[in-house]
């Protein structure tokens, strides 16, 4: 059970008092306390001032996919989610029963099927999303053959219908429902561990009476069963309605603020991934670098002399050696010239 905030308070008053807490504080402390790498969230469920049996039986099938991570309660609250005080009701529950995420189910008259699902960060109301459930069809209902989900198993989940991108309450609200139902974090998955899979679809649907239409969020559950494929190795997954079923209707939300959410989903400093200098990666996924060298001398740098280029310096050397002697007869014969039309006569020859 996690530290009320008044436990929390007399904590901290302790710390300021130069107090130190007990050592079995400190572990519980240490274990309660953030964690760079935190485990599956746990979720209340909760019934409201009143809750009908058809609601008490949503909660009992919610408890059966969500085990183990999950609280029942069994006594009714006077908790109204969408008030102050019950938000205050709602973070000390949750806060007292280590839970991040919570269900509460009431009926009235004015909502007579009604279900919030909510999150906490910090033990403060993340966000909270109000369901009118119009139609349900337990496990119950599908005669009590068919098989449940593992304890500990991982859902697969799956989101149908463009409204999911499309509008920011949906959006939002598929954010919530996979953190509700993903269950414990895990590296590795295993086939055998994938039992049930959980198809949460948006559509359409007229209101009767009238011309106009409303959406609808249509939950269905089924349960995979693996069976072998003559024509390959791999297994084929064989699907079967097991339930629990809900088509219901979004009413009232209530979103975290923009600054709480940044808080939330923000990374410790020792889980950001550090970013390698001069290095990219292009559309196909192939790391880029570029390397700074400092300035070289290509003329001093001395390279290996092969035969090829011992031949090629010996016939520039033949060639540099030619000109100049060129050079020099033409010279001496311009001299010669200018003496015979000086003087006369041609100068004597060595």
């Amino acid at each position: 059970m996690a530290p009320t905030p008044a436990q929390s308070k007399a904590l901290q008053a302790r710390k300021l008092q130069g107090k130190e807490p007990k050592a079995r504080v400190q572990r519980y402390l240490k274990k309660t306390g953030s964690q760079l790498k935190e485990g599956g969230k746990n979720a209340l469920l909760l019934k409201g001032v009143s809750c009908s049996a058809a609601m008490t039986s949503v909660l009992q099938e919610m408890r059966a996919v969500q085990a183990p991570n999950v609280k029942l309660l069994s006594k009714k609250n006077k908790i109204v989610p969408f008030d102050t005080d019950g938000q205050q009701s709602l973070e000390f529950l949750s806060t007292k029963n280590d839970c991040a995420l919570f269900a509460v189910a009431s009926s009235n008259k004015k909502r007579p099927a009604n279900l919030v699902l909510g999150r906490t960060f910090d033990h403060q109301i993340l966000d909270l999303a109000e369901l009118s459930i119009l139609r349900f069809k337990s496990m119950k209902d599908y005669g009590g053959q068919v098989p449940k989900k593992k304890i500990g198993s991982k859902p697969m989940i799956l989101f149908v219908g463009d409204l999911w991108e499309q509008q920011d309450d949906y959006r939002n609200l598929r954010s919530l429902l996979t953190d509700f139902y993903r269950g414990d974090v895990v590296d590795k998955l295993i086939v055998s561990g994938l039992d049930h899979l959980l198809v949460f679809t948006l559509g359409s649907a007229p209101v009767s009476g009238t011309d106009t239409t409303q959406v609808l969020l249509h939950q269905r559950t089924y349960f995979c069963q693996l069976k072998k494929d003559p024509n390959s190795a791999t297994p084929f997954p064989y699907l079967q309605n097991c339930g629990p079923d809900l088509d219901c209707r979004l009413g009232r939300v209530q979103w975290a603020e923009p600054d709480l959410y940044k808080a939330a989903r923000e990374l410790p400093a020792q889980l950001k991934r550090k970013k390698a200098k001069n290095q990219s990666t292009n559309l196909f996924g192939e790391r880029i670098g570029r390397l700074h060298l400092s300035k070289q001398n290509v003329e001093q740098m001395g390279g290996r002399k092969v035969k090829a280029l011992r031949r090629a310096e010996k016939m520039a050397a033949a060639e540099e050696k030619e000109a100049v002697e060129k050079e020099l007869e033409q010279e001496k014969q311009d001299l010669d010239q200018e003496f015979q039309q000086t003087f006369g006569y041609q100068p004597k020859k060595d």
